[in-house]
């Protein structure tokens, strides 16, 4: 196809998923046409769409989800699988098999999504040095439960026990690309004004 197609199949895509933003400005559905229609439970998949490198989101929109994100599911951590103010929300991974698997996706607080929204962050600020302070709990947790590693989840509720997987590969993958960008970006903003004399 022709670069004229591909732009018409981009425009078709970005106005598509303009469905998934919510008009009373509560950051994005995650669920469309669902059983009992749109589901406005506030989650972090949609900061997706704006840490990855091409966004379906305008400016304003971009902002909106991640200070949503930040008032509602940041934690040191990570973000929470849910809004703690929902009804389902569930503080507390722990119990037997059951408890825990009804558990994970109803509040636990997943680390590796602190790499996407630091990197979200980064891309509505600008500001990479506070991007990466997001990321500075981490360094505490490497002496905490895994030596030397990240956990795969933690608790919902303060002050977070950390849970799941003591080492869990995404973890430490999505938190290290977010350093290694982040880094690169304040590095460069940081030397670009230097001035060199004879």
């Amino acid at each position: 196809p022709s670069a004229k197609k591909y732009s018409a199949m981009a425009a078709t895509t970005r106005a598509g998923f303009q469905r998934f933003v919510s008009p009373d400005h509560h950051g994005l559905f995650d669920v469309l046409d669902g059983s009992d229609g749109n589901d406005d439970y506030l989650r972090p998949n949609q900061i997706f769409a704006v840490s990855l490198p091409f966004s379906p989101l305008d400016s304003e929109v971009q902002q909106e989800v991640v200070a949503i994100c930040a008032r509602h599911l940041l934690t040191p951590f990570g973000l929470r699988s849910l809004d703690p103010a929902s009804p389902d929300y569930r503080p507390h991974y722990q119990g037997d098999v059951w408890s825990r698997d009804s558990t994970y996706h109803q509040g636990t607080v997943w680390a590796w999504l602190l790499g996407h929204y630091a990197l979200a962050e980064y891309r509505v600020s600008g500001d990479a040095a506070h991007a990466l302070s997001r990321l500075e709990a981490m360094r505490e947790h490497l002496g905490e439960a895994g030596l030397g590693t990240i956990s795969e989840i933690f608790d919902g509720d303060a002050p977070h026990t950390p849970r799941g997987a003591p080492s869990q590969a995404w973890s430490v993958a999505c938190i290290l690309e977010a350093w290694w960008k982040l880094n690169r970006k304040n590095l460069f903003s940081s030397t670009k004004n230097i001035k060199i004399t004879k």
